[in-house]
């Protein structure tokens, strides 16, 4: 069994998706679309723009949306559909990117609500107010009796549960630097705060949440082609409704990853193709369940590898 998995935030560079765009006609009208749905040349700015203003939340979401959806109209080109997959995941915004692929909500509405989103993640906090820190070495629940301990009447929690050893942690800026103290006197190999601009994941989104709830009413969500594993639920999903509560969940909720992809290999899934830019999901998969393959798709030569890969194996 098969897995596609979507990136998040901060897989972004400039230039990405570029040369899928060029090799595929599918994957460039991918691109078109985006910018039609937003209005604006969001394309130049991937391409040839600067790296400050592509990581700027609001540019950053529909960014790494489009580039995914334009690796998975390139793997179309080639013959292969989601369908190749028995379930999709996604890293936060990458849950917008799995349900655009799953036939869930269409390009134009994923490009709209990623933007909306990351707008209304950017305005929820003051900038300055807020931070994130990855801690490494510890595990989920080691980090969580640190944020309690750490809080002192803010907010700060585990955001991300990412793999056996790294956990992220978001909230007020004050309390987010008293747990990255502690981590380093509980055992922590390291703990860094994390160069974003927002707490995102955490009670402070909750004006976000709103904003998200607000918008996903307004947008169809039809039954996905395959279940998509969602961040707060950590198992596969399929009901529209049900979808429409956690993609506005999420915005305050933890990011499951391990436990989505335990998930997924407990289901029986053997191979997951990391869809898009970057390969920092790959890495993770590795360190939450070794026996799982992983394979990069975010070039042309990536997609024909997986395609010839996949071919062999049948």
């Amino acid at each position: 069994m098969r897995a596609f998995v979507f990136p998040g935030q901060g897989a972004q560079t400039i230039g990405m998706g570029k040369a899928l765009a060029e090799a595929y006609p599918q994957a460039r009208a991918v691109f078109e679309e985006v910018d039609d749905a937003l209005g604006e040349s969001l394309s130049e700015l991937i391409w040839q723009g600067d790296q400050a203003e592509l990581t700027l939340t609001r540019n950053a979401q529909p960014a790494l949306m489009a580039t995914s959806m334009a690796a998975m109209a390139a793997l179309g080109a080639e013959g292969v559909s989601v369908t190749a997959a028995s379930f999709v995941a996604g890293h936060s915004l990458g849950e917008y990117s799995a349900l655009c692929a799953a036939g869930a909500i269409s390009l134009a509405d994923t490009a709209r609500l990623l933007r909306l989103r990351g707008e209304a993640m950017q305005a929820a906090v003051p900038v300055g107010e807020g931070a994130m820190a990855a801690l490494l070495g510890l595990d989920l629940a080691a980090v969580r009796e640190i944020a309690a301990e750490a809080a002192a009447g803010q907010v700060v929690q585990a955001a991300n549960d990412n793999d056996p050893a790294q956990v992220v942690i978001s909230g007020h800026a004050a309390a987010v630097e008293r747990a990255v103290e502690l981590a380093k006197t509980r055992g922590a190999r390291r703990a860094v705060m994390l160069p974003v601009s927002a707490p995102f994941h955490c009670a402070l989104m909750a004006p976000a949440a709103r904003a998200m709830a607000a918008a996903l009413e307004e947008v169809e969500i039809e039954v996905p082609l395959v279940p998509v594993v969602a961040n707060v639920r950590a198992c596969g999903e399929t009901d529209p409704a049900t979808i429409r509560t956690l993609l506005v969940d999420q915005v305050t909720g933890a990011v499951r990853w391990r436990e989505s992809v335990a998930w997924m290999a407990g289901q029986g899934v053997s191979e997951i193709w990391e869809i898009g830019a970057g390969k920092a999901l790959s890495g993770m998969v590795k360190r939450i369940a070794r026996e799982v393959a992983t394979r990069q798709v975010g070039t042309p030569d990536e997609v024909t590898a997986a395609v010839d890969g996949m071919n062999a194996a049948a």
